[in-house]
């Protein structure tokens, strides 16, 4: 058995993305997540490649409070949309992945059902050494899934904090799921969370959890309202749903398709912002990158770490004299 598989020419990788073979689309992404040099010069070529035909799919974040149930809110949001008959991709920005191998494996056996659709495919993150390493190869993975002709690309935050930041940079719509009498309701979710969403969808809204729900709603709405309107004209929509029995399913992906008939032209200048600020983003990853894995560097890391550590040196000026290097 050989210790890996047979790389693909540039063509093989192109044209098996475009004719949405899974297996070549999932061998493509294995490229482009592999840190291996002639990897990454190969994946490059194939992104030239299919960079005309990506840009036709809605993207979508996703992202909740713990317990809020986002996987199966993404089953059941997925298996609506795939029974329409829309293609649908289901990525993840996992910042965590790094120590924990990423926890939409578990999804994806939680997400079984849509996991087996032929119209839905879902995608563990890449395990990187940075958030930027991660969210850039969970970019590359959604061009290739646009190009593969899945219109629909739901990107879920599986970590917290940093992580919803780099999802709202590569997404045109941000979900945000929240819960109801849970508390006070306006605790446990950073302002700034709230700031970012484009809609907030109140979850598990069944059985006795109804009239809690509608408060959460009102609240919510109320809260909505002391933010600023943002540069786009679109106000920020309260919606509940439940999963269980699929009720405020339409009316979620209706409001979706609102936003979408709303921004138009404002869509392509969004998507062209995102690309500008991912190519500085990537300079800063690869900077970094490239400094921490120079050999000098690496070899006085250790001792600076020391002399910082018992107070010897300022983290400052250990900092410059190891850039000086």
């Amino acid at each position: 058995m050989t210790s890996r598989r047979k790389r693909l020419s540039v063509n093989e990788y192109v044209d098996g993305v475009l004719e949405s073979n899974t297996i070549v689309l999932s061998r493509t992404i294995t490229l482009v997540e592999s840190n291996l040099t002639e990897d990454q010069i190969l994946a490059e070529q194939v992104l030239a490649k299919i960079l005309p035909h990506t840009g036709s799919s809605k993207r979508i974040g996703i992202t909740g409070v713990p317990g809020v149930g986002k996987s199966t809110f993404i089953e059941a949001m997925g298996l609506h949309l795939a029974e329409m008959g829309k293609k649908l991709a289901v990525l993840a920005v996992d910042p965590s992945s790094q120590k924990s191998g990423g926890s939409i494996l578990g999804d994806k056996t939680r997400m079984e059902q849509l996991s087996h659709h032929r119209n839905a495919y879902i995608r563990p993150s890449a395990t990187g050494a940075s958030l930027g390493g991660v969210a850039n190869k969970t970019r590359e993975t959604m061009l290739l899934c646009e190009a593969a002709g899945y219109e629909t690309i739901f990107i879920e935050t599986v970590g917290v904090g940093q992580s919803e930041v780099a999802v709202k940079g590569m997404v045109d719509f941000f979900l945000l799921l929240m819960l109801a009498g849970a508390g006070d309701e306006l605790q446990g979710i950073k302002k700034g969370i709230m700031e970012m969403a484009d809609a907030i969808a109140i979850t598990k809204a069944d059985q006795e959890n109804i009239a809690a729900s509608k408060k959460a709603k009102a609240e919510y709405q109320n809260a909505l309202h002391l933010f600023p309107p943002s540069d786009t004209g679109w106000s920020p929509k309260v919606l509940t749903c439940s999963a269980v029995t699929q009720q405020g399913l339409d009316e979620i992906w209706q409001m979706i398709e609102q936003y979408f008939d709303h921004m138009t032209s404002g869509l392509d200048q969004l998507r062209r912002h995102q690309n500008v600020s991912w190519m500085h983003e990537t300079i800063g990853y690869l900077l970094k990158n490239n400094f921490y894995h120079k050999p000098e560097v690496a070899k006085l890391i250790p001792e600076m770490e020391k002399q910082v550590g018992f107070g010897k040196i300022t983290p400052q000026a250990a900092a410059r004299e190891l850039i000086r290097l």
